[in-house]
């Protein structure tokens, strides 16, 4: 990233702060104790209903129409974004307020298109499906473009490629691939309706995939010995290695590289545009600098 956000996702915040009004510069934020109740997860977990959605900048339209590759002349751009995936999103302990890769990314699309970004927190499970039924214009959360994601939902053209990966507990030399790990009886914890638990179930039976909510909760399991290690995006991986660099681990070889885009409704009048404001952010390094 511009900013590299290697940071640590604070469970209890990421479950006690909403999306607050403004998209902000991200700012570092740690777990400092992964012995969480698990009594206390589940009543923690975040429901399916939706937050109202807050403009995410105070002067609301960015850009300007002379400058737009496409002059969408201030619309209104609603994304859906889970405020748990770091580096994608989060919320910052030391603020109350979003920030990562999602936010500088749509800032910089509106600003290319003249339109106003509203970020809307949304919990994973069913975020594809309400982008399908039109209840956002978009979704950001690093979604995986897939066959049957296809059917329901169009996709922007990719905006990084990322490989799945082992995230462990430092020092772990029980096994040092996935099919390594297959051969043992260890528990693999991941994130429910995600590519990565597909990826898991190719290689495991479903009795030893502990699936979590939001990956928070997984690597909290992880931190605390209740699974023995983690499927996830190798970007995110690191990003919850961050100030866990004596804790945690990414290990073995890639288990599949994945194109990841943005996602609108079918037929969506937007995906062009944005189409051609991810293109000038290629042309111009922009999105090779954030990224």
């Amino acid at each position: 990233m511009r900013r590299m956000i290697f940071v640590n996702l604070c469970l209890m915040a990421v479950l006690l702060l909403s999306a607050c009004a403004s998209a902000t510069e991200p700012v570092a934020v740690s777990v400092e104790d992964p012995a969480v109740e698990a009594d206390v997860v589940e009543d923690a977990v975040v429901e399916e209903p939706m937050q109202e959605p807050v403009a995410a900048d105070p002067e609301g339209c960015l850009g300007s129409a002379d400058a737009a590759v496409v002059d969408l002349n201030c619309q209104e751009v609603t994304i859906a974004v889970e405020n748990a995936y770091l580096p994608f999103n989060y919320i910052s302990l030391e603020t109350g307020e979003p920030g990562g890769w999602d936010y500088d990314a749509w800032n910089e699309i509106c600003t290319r298109l003249h339109c106003t970004p509203v970020f809307v927190e949304a919990a994973w499970d069913g975020m594809i499906q309400a982008v399908s039924d039109g209840q956002f214009d978009a979704a950001g959360d690093g979604i995986t473009n897939t066959p049957d994601r296809q059917e329901v939902v169009d996709f922007s053209i990719g905006y990084i490629n990322i490989q799945q990966r082992l995230l462990v507990r430092l020092g772990e030399d029980r096994f040092d691939s996935i099919e390594a790990f297959a051969e043992t009886d260890l528990i693999m914890g991941t994130q429910s309706n995600t590519t990565n638990y597909e990826t898991a179930t190719n290689y495991l039976p479903e009795e030893r995939i502990s699936a979590f909510e939001q990956f928070p909760f997984a690597v909290q399991a992880l931190l605390a010995g209740d699974v023995d290690a983690v499927i996830i995006d190798e970007v995110v991986g690191m990003g919850y290695m961050g100030e866990n660099a004596e804790s945690l681990d990414l290990i073995g070889p890639a288990i599949s590289s994945d194109e990841l885009g943005f996602i609108f409704p079918l037929g969506s009048d937007l995906v062009d545009p944005v189409n051609q404001a991810i293109q000038s952010m290629m042309a111009d390094g922009f999105l090779s600098a954030l990224n």
